[in-house]
């Protein structure tokens, strides 16, 4: 009695850490199977058997909880218990309550919003009863593994979360292995072992050499750092040229992006004509903008001219980008530095300049913005004439439209969100309507009135959809669910709908429209659409990827000028295509090799030239774009292997032979024209361009061309072969 009596009382019992599990080495489906796996990407299982091969990632979060006994195991919900497509870590995380975090309140939410939206759709309850091996075969690629995460960070950019095309590995497995060889790496394929094969490979990585020295010559005299001195390369060229120039602009790329005032920007154009040698750095950085947006649609008579106006307006660009870059003072924080900025990037995007770091310069832009205060609609801030408030709404937003259209081509998250700003919508009024900064009401026209605003607000109506795609694309924590894909398709696909105003737009104009609301709808669907070759239910998923890629390459209304835009512009008027071409390219690859093993590949033949054909065009498209100055061939030569894979299933030739010679011709009719845009022997010499020396093998001939190494063995996704850079 006496020693129960010493005892001291019973506390709350210790909470036990439990230990860390051991991370599964074996792939989903061995997992599965519980059998033996020899833990390759693919595994020789998956390979065998035709299924794509998963690793899920270890996360040392979900293998660590604290136990706490006597705690009653509370059932969920359906909604609960149910998986996105690809998502099984709900599976494995401790089934210990924990209070619910603010991601966990958010996911709740959504899901009750899912489960209570009327069904437009008899398929969903069918959709909702996916298997895991469904669910399993739509996941996105998991996260990098730490060799290819070094790769990653071992390039002067992170590539984002660009990983949606790595499911595609077994439809390129033939064009990887050739690609591999070409740059010094075994593939380890018999089929590129003959000595016949080996041949060709070796001139088509000789010739891929050639390329790269000859691109590097023609881009090192580019002006990539520091400004040139006072006064060069800042002119702008004769007046009626200029006044040619400036008038194109306002008639093409200001529809979409308001960023000036028309008549505001013509007093200041003709203010900067009086005296060009006098005028401020902002107006005349401006009005040399404008000209070299211009420029990009103007016919400048040869192809001489026109590499000699690229050179120009490059310096104009590096310029701008320089004085944006100085100390913010108050020429820099004000309307006219926004102006100047969007005008930047836009001009960036267009001439290729620093295409891939758009989405960090956005965001300094946003950040301007804010810091402005155009975040805030103007009826919330001290008053300000009607001209001024308009003016705040058009600018932010065209900052909107450059901040989702820079994240898609990024793969990274949106620095701003629907919550974060309340700015209205700009009136549909024409630029001529808000001359008066003492007018203090304004009635707009109606919606189905087309003004010079009808664009803008088009783009904008569909604004907040596309910044939910982006965001859903780019969560960390959860794949998206297919029933959430079909709600934003519906909401994008409606916006698309022709409308009344939209008829009285010019054929570029709506080309440009649908061009930047179309192409978020590749990206959307490449998951579901890959997997619809295993799982019918997702056709709808491959019809609407492939009509998007489709329309891309082949607007509905052909426009000389749009056209023009396809064929030299950068950023994201160089991203679209090479979606459409992504998907175009794997739906062929995957149809000629479901035709070969039905035996119905001299029956059925329509479908397979409609791809054929697009294929085809896009490589016409980029052998226009070398013509025009760029120096990546890596466009042509891939679609030009994947026609070469095509042709050799038909006649049942050897394909390891059929894409390597078609990789050596594309590449020395590369090389040719590459030498018409700089000849032999002229300008600065490889040495000079500091490519030197890059003969070499293995990674370390890979790292000193710039190529991408990222899973070269087994998982060389189809979105490094089209890198941003230019090369």
């Amino acid at each position: 009695m006496e020693r129960q009596a010493q005892q001291p009382a019973a506390g709350p019992p210790t909470p036990k850490l439990r230990r860390r599990r051991r991370p599964a080495l074996s792939c989903r489906e061995c997992r599965r199977r519980k059998i033996k796996c020899d833990h390759n990407n693919p595994c020789g299982h998956c390979q065998h058997h035709k299924t794509q091969c998963i690793y899920r990632p270890y996360s040392y979060e979900e293998n660590i909880s604290i136990s706490r006994p006597g705690a009653g195991a509370q059932s969920q919900s359906p909604a609960e218990n149910q998986q996105s497509f690809g998502d099984d870590a709900a599976s494995s995380r401790a089934t210990t309550q924990s209070p619910p975090s603010l991601r966990d309140l958010l996911q709740r939410v959504q899901k009750l919003e899912e489960s209570s939206a009327p069904r437009t759709d008899d398929n969903l309850t069918t959709l909702h009863a996916l298997s895991e091996a469904d669910r399993n075969s739509l996941a996105h690629p998991s996260p990098a593994t730490q060799q290819e995460w070094q790769a990653v960070l071992n390039k002067p950019r992170d590539w984002g979360r660009s990983r949606w095309m790595g499911a595609a590995a077994d439809e390129y497995a033939a064009i990887i292995a050739c690609y591999s060889e070409m740059i010094g790496r075994d593939s380890k394929e018999p089929a590129f072992q003959t000595p016949e094969v080996a041949a060709l490979i070796t001139e088509a990585g000789e010739y891929l050499r050639k390329c790269k020295v000859r691109a590097k010559s023609i881009k090192v005299g580019r002006p990539t750092r520091g400004l040139p001195p006072p006064g060069y390369g800042l002119n702008p060229p004769s007046r009626d040229v200029a006044d040619a120039i400036a008038n194109l602009y306002f008639a093409s790329f200001e529809s979409t992006h308001r960023i000036l005032h028309a008549p505001t920007f013509w007093a200041e154009y003709q203010k900067f004509w009086e005296q060009p040698d006098a005028a401020a750095p902002d107006l005349r950085l401006k009005v040399l903008l404008v000209i070299g947006i211009g420029s990009s649609l103007y016919d400048h008579g040869d192809a001489a001219a026109t590499h000699r106006n690229i050179e120009t307006v490059h310096q104009w660009i590096y310029a701008a980008q320089m004085w944006l870059s100085g100390p913010l003072e108050k020429d820099r924080l004000n309307m006219t530095g926004l102006q100047i900025y969007c005008l930047t990037l836009l001009a960036r995007q267009i001439f290729s300049i620093g295409g891939d770091t758009v989405w960090l310069s956005v965001g300094s832009l946003v950040h301007r913005a804010m810091q402005m205060g155009l975040h805030r609609d103007p009826k919330h801030l001290p008053a300000m004439p009607l001209l001024q408030a308009e003016l705040r709404r058009r600018l932010w937003a065209t900052i909107l439209e450059l901040v989702v259209q820079a994240s898609l081509d990024a793969w990274m998250p949106p620095r701003i969100s629907l919550d974060e700003f309340d700015t209205l919508p700009p009136a549909n009024v024409n630029d001529d309507e808000l001359l008066s900064d003492s007018a203090t009401s304004l009635t707009p026209h109606p919606p189905t009135t087309f003004t010079s605003t009808s664009i803008q607000l088009a783009l904008l109506s569909s604004l907040p959809t596309r910044l939910r795609i982006v965001h859903l694309l780019n969560n960390l924590h959860a794949s998206p669910s297919y029933p959430s894909i079909l709600s934003l398709t519906s909401q994008l696909t409606s916006a698309l709908a022709p409308s009344q105003a939209l008829k009285s737009a010019t054929p570029f104009h709506r080309n440009l429209l649908d061009y930047l609301t179309r192409r978020f709808l590749i990206p959307l669907h490449y998951a579901p659409a890959h997997a619809a070759h295993a799982n019918p239910l997702f056709h709808y998923s491959l019809k609407l990827s492939l009509d998007a890629a489709l329309a891309l390459i082949s607007p509905e209304q052909p426009d000389p000028l749009f056209a023009q835009l396809m064929a030299t512009g950068g950023g994201l008027f160089r991203e679209g295509i090479r979606h459409a071409a992504s998907a175009v390219g794997l739906e062929l690859l995957s149809h000629v090799e479901s035709q070969r093993r039905s035996g119905t590949l001299g029956r059925v033949t329509h479908y397979r030239e409609v791809l054929k054909g697009a294929v085809g065009e896009l490589m016409r498209l980029a052998e226009e774009r070398v013509r025009r100055g760029e120096t990546n061939v890596k466009s042509h030569m891939f679609l030009g292997m994947i026609l070469g894979q095509v042709a050799a299933v038909e006649e049942g030739r050897d394909v390891g032979m059929a894409v390597a010679k078609a990789a050596r011709d594309s590449l020395e009719f590369c090389y040719g024209l590459l030498l018409r845009l700089r000849p032999e022997g002229s300008g600065l010499t490889p040495e000079d361009a500091g490519v030197d020396g890059m003969i070499g093998s293995g990674m370390d001939a890979v790292e000193g061309m710039g190529f991408d190494g990222i899973g070269m063995g087994g998982e060389l996704y189809w979105e490094s072969f089209f890198p941003d850079g230019g090369f």
